[in-house]
């Protein structure tokens, strides 16, 4: 199992939440290698573009990004305080999991990871086991090789039989979504049969405990599975 627990000793507590939340989501645009656009940023977290800009702005003059006609990308000092952040939100919502909903720990953790600290950080780590993922199944930073089998369901073929094994970050910022898919069961572990695909309207019917769910490929390629 990799060692997680001292990957990064950044000291974050200067760094507002407001540019904590930029740096987690940066963190993982880059991570998937998907371009940081500011008007994804924008949607995702709720403001306006003309805000995004003079955040970026800001975080530029910090170091923690670079901005160029080769686009926005993390400094190395940005990288290593995403890292802090992204870890300790997921040890967060571990800690929670037996005590609220699957879909509801998302966002409650995004309130607690701010105040923790290093300390608090690494025997929580410990306390937990060394979680490799988060309970929607997102990996630690350092532990992304654990998840990188695993397909999005836009990637299954008809007929297949395959298990829930991840929501990606990105879906779990849409509240709505994550208790939709709590209700319809399509969380970690869950093992599905993708029943129909239909290229046409761009959805896929999947069969979960014996109930079709159907999805549109905007969400499902967020939805990872594992294939059995």
């Amino acid at each position: 199992m990799a060692n997680v627990t001292n990957v990064d000793t950044t000291e974050i507590s200067g760094l507002s939440s407001t540019i904590q939340d930029y740096l987690s989501l940066i963190y993982v645009m880059e991570r998937d290698q998907e371009p940081v656009i500011g008007s994804r940023l924008a949607e995702l977290l709720g403001v306006t573009p003309p805000t995004v800009t003079n955040t970026l702005k800001r975080m530029t003059r910090d170091g923690l990004i670079t901005m160029s006609k080769d686009g926005t990308h993390l400094t190395e000092a940005g990288w290593s305080a995403a890292r802090v952040i992204m870890r300790r939100h997921m040890l967060m919502e571990w800690m929670m999991v037996k005590t609220l909903p699957w879909s509801k720990l998302h966002s409650e953790a995004h309130h607690l990871e701010h105040a923790i600290s290093t300390m608090t950080e690494t025997a929580l780590m410990e306390q937990l086991g060394r979680p490799q993922t988060c309970p929607h199944g997102n990996p630690l930073p350092g532990c992304e090789a654990y998840v990188e089998k695993w397909i999005p369901l836009t990637k299954t073929s008809q007929g297949d039989a395959v298990t829930i094994r991840r929501i990606h970050e990105l879906a779990e910022e849409n509240a709505q979504l994550l208790s939709y898919l709590e209700a319809k069961h399509i969380i970690p572990g869950v093992q599905v049969a993708v029943a129909e695909i239909l290229p046409f309207n761009q959805t896929i019917t999947v069969e979960v405990e014996g109930r079709p769910v159907t999805l549109g490929n905007a969400v499902a390629r967020f939805v990872f599975v594992e294939t059995r």
